[in-house]
């Protein structure tokens, strides 16, 4: 026991020094609570088989705008022609009513760069 108490201080130490570490890496990467995208979850599905008040955004990169199946899109949105690239991404994730005016989807801002391209890579990787 004295062998153990002689050591509890670095014990400590190591603790407190992994505590910090986790904090830290916990403050640079955004957790699902705090990831751009929780707002998008809201109204966003994440399953293909299934909306929600808005489409899947499952395979949303890359895809033509307004042309998931079974989502009645404005016409303003299935008219426009675009393709979901990361110009485009960015520009409606900024702005999405004055980049497509007429969308029926409520006005979004994420004009945070940082923020943007968190939310871009995400889009990105849902396959």
């Amino acid at each position: 026991m004295k062998l153990l108490a002689h050591k509890l201080p670095v014990l400590m130490l190591a603790l407190a020094g992994a505590l910090v570490g986790t904090q830290a890496s916990a403050e640079t990467k955004p957790t699902a609570e705090t990831h751009p995208f929780h707002q998008c979850s809201s109204c966003h599905s994440m399953d293909t088989s299934a909306n929600a008040f808005g489409p899947s955004l499952i395979g949303v990169y890359g895809r033509k705008a307004g042309t998931v199946p079974r989502f009645a899109y404005s016409e303003a949105v299935q008219k426009s022609g675009i393709v979901w690239d990361e110009d485009n991404l960015r520009k409606w994730i900024s702005g999405n009513d004055t980049f497509i005016p007429g969308t029926r989807m409520r006005h979004v801002a994420v004009t945070d760069k940082k923020q943007q391209d968190d939310l871009i890579d995400f889009l990105k990787a849902l396959r």
